[in-house]
C-alpha cells in the first residue's frame, strides 16, 4: 500500500487503465518469448551441430567454427529484421508488425527442430533472427504510444526487464528436455524436441490480433502525412539523418546502442568461458553445473538491473540514470574478469555483471522510442537497437584475437573501454523525463 501511495503520489500511475496494462503485459510477452527462444538455441545449438554434421570428423573437429556460423547468421538476421520491420511498423501499424514478427520466430525455431544439415541449421537461425529483431521495435513504439507519458519509462522498463524471465524459462525448460538426449520423443533428439517447444509462443497472436488496437498517435501521423502528401516519409531511414534534430539523435542512440551491445556480447555473455578459465584444474562435470547454476543467477541480476534502471529513470531522469549504469559496466566488469577465481566467486559475481551489463538495454527500451516523431519511431527504434549488431558481430573475434596476445583475462579488461563511449555520448543525449513523445 505504502509503494502504490508514493507512486501516485507522483502522479505516475494517473490515468493508467486496464486497457494499458493489457498492453503492457501483451507485449511483454512478444518480447519475452522471443528471449526464450533464443535462450533455447543458445543451450540447443551445440548438441543441434554435433548431430547435424554426423560422422564427419573433420568437421566435427572445427564444430565451434560451425556454432560461430550459425550463432552469427542470427544476429546478422537479428540486425535485418529489426531494420525492415522497424520501417514496417511505422507504414503498416505496431500490431500488425507484432503479429508478423512473432509468426516468423516461433515458425522458424520450430522449423529449426527439422534441419537435416549445419547449412539448412544456419539458414533456419538467419530467418529466426529476422523475426527476433522486429518484436523489439514493434512492442516497444506499441507501449510508449499506447500508455500515459508518465507511465512511460516504468512501462518500458517492465518490458525489458521480462525479458529475463524469458531467458530463465528458456533454461527451465532444458533441464526437463535436454538438449544432447537421444530419441526423447517419437525417436526426435532433445534438441529436436526443444525447438519445437519454441513454436508454442505463436499462440500470443489470438490476444494480439483481439485486444491490441493501434495507438492513436500512429493513425493520427499516418492521416496527416496522406492529406499531406508525405507519406513516403513514412518509415524511411534516410529521414532519420535528414533533419539536424533526428540526425543528433540517431548517433546518440547508436553509441549508446555499440557500447552496451559490444559489452555484452563481446565481454559479458562469454563468461562460461571465464568460468572455465577460473576452475581449470576442476571435472568437466563441476564445470557444467557451476556454469549452469552461475548463468542462471547472471539472468536474476539481469532482472534487478533493469528494475533499478527503470525506477532511476523514472524518477531521477534518462541521462543520469545511463551514467551510472555505464560506470558500473566499466568497473564492474573489469573487476569480475580480473578477480573471478572459483565458483563461489562466479555466484556471487556474475549476478552483480548480469545486473549492470543488462540495465542500459532497459534505458534502450525506455529511451529509444522518446527520441522519435511518430512517423519515424518504429524505424528510428530498430535502427539504433539493431543496426549495432552489425557493428558488434565482429566483438568475439576481436576478443578471441587479443586474447592470443595478452590473455582471456586482460583481453575482456581492454574491451571494456567500449563503456566510455556510451559515457561520452550522454553528453549531447537530450533529456526526456517528463516531456511528450516528440513531433516534427
Amino acid at each position: 500500500m505504502g509503494n502504490g501511495t508514493s507512486l501516485n503520489r507522483q502522479g505516475v500511475l494517473e490515468g493508467v487503465t486496464g486497457y494499458h496494462w493489457l498492453v503492457v503485459i501483451i507485449a511483454s510477452c512478444g518480447w519475452l518469448f522471443d528471449c526464450m527462444d533464443q535462450r533455447i538455441f543458445v543451450l540447443a545449438r551445440e548438441s543441434a551441430l554435433t548431430e547435424l554434421l554426423g560422422s564427419n570428423e573433420a568437421a566435427q573437429a572445427m564444430i565451434k567454427q560451425y556454432l560461430g556460423y550459425a550463432t552469427t547468421s542470427m544476429i546478422l538476421g537479428w540486425a535485418t529484421g529489426g531494420i525492415i520491420f522497424g520501417m514496417m511498423s511505422d507504414r503498416v501499424g505496431r500490431v500488425k508488425t507484432m503479429v508478423v514478427t512473432l509468426l516468423i520466430y516461433s515458425g522458424f525455431t520450430g522449423l529449426s527442430g527439422t534441419a537435416q544439415s549445419w547449412i539448412d541449421f544456419t539458414i533456419y537461425r538467419f530467418l529466426v533472427g529476422l523475426g527476433v529483431g522486429g518484436m523489439f521495435g514493434a512492442a516497444t513504439t506499441l507501449v510508449a504510444e499506447s500508455v500515459p507519458g508518465k507511465f512511460r519509462s516504468m512501462a518500458l522498463g517492465s518490458l525489458q526487464a521480462l525479458s529475463a524471465t524469458g531467458n530463465i524459462i528458456g533454461s527451465t525448460v532444458s533441464f526437463w528436455i535436454r538438449p544432447g538426449e537421444e530419441n526423447l520423443l517419437f525417436d526426435f533428439s532433445g534438441w529436436r524436441v526443444l525447438f519445437f517447444v519454441g513454436i508454442l509462443p505463436a499462440l500470443l497472436v489470438i490476444p494480439i490480433v483481439t485486444v491490441l488496437k493501434e495507438p492513436q498517435a500512429w493513425l493520427d501521423a499516418r492521416k496527416e502525412a496522406k492529406e499531406g502528401g508525405t507519406h513516403k516519409n513514412i518509415g524511411s531511414p534516410t529521414e532519420l539523418f535528414r533533419s539536424p534534430r533526428w540526425r543528433k539523435n540517431t548517433i546518440v542512440g547508436l553509441c549508446l546502442g555499440v557500447a552496451g551491445m559490444i559489452g555484452l556480447w563481446g565481454i559479458g555473455f562469454f563468461s562460461p568461458e571465464l568460468i572455465s578459465t577460473a576452475l581449470a584444474g576442476e571435472s568437466q562435470q563441476v564445470i557444467d553445473e557451476v556454469r549452469a547454476k552461475a548463468t542462471a543467477l547472471q539472468d536474476v541480476g539481469a532482472f534487478i538491473g533493469m528494475l533499478i534502471f527503470t525506477f532511476l529513470a523514472t524518477f531521477v531522469g534518462r541521462r543520469l540514470a545511463f551514467l551510472l549504469a555505464f560506470i558500473g559496466c566499466l568497473t564492474v566488469t573489469m573487476f569480475v574478469f580480473n578477480s573471478l577465481d572459483s565458483a563461489t566467486d562466479a555466484y556471487w559475481m556474475l549476478p552483480m555483471m548480469g545486473a549492470v551489463q543488462l540495465a542500459v538495454f532497459a534505458g534502450y527500451s525506455i529511451y529509444f522510442p522518446e527520441l522519435y516523431p511518430t512517423r519515424l519511431r518504429g524505424t528510428g527504434v530498430g535502427f539504433c537497437y539493431n543496426t549495432v549488431r552489425y557493428l558488434a558481430a565482429p566483438a568475439p573475434i576481436l576478443l578471441g584475437y587479443l586474447s592470443t596476445s595478452f590473455g582471456f583475462r586482460n583481453a575482456a579488461i581492454m574491451m571494456c573501454g567500449i563503456y566510455v563511449l556510451g559515457m561520452v555520448a550522454l553528453i549531447w543525449a537530450p533529456e526526456t523525463k517528463g516531456k511528450d513523445l516528440p513531433e516534427d
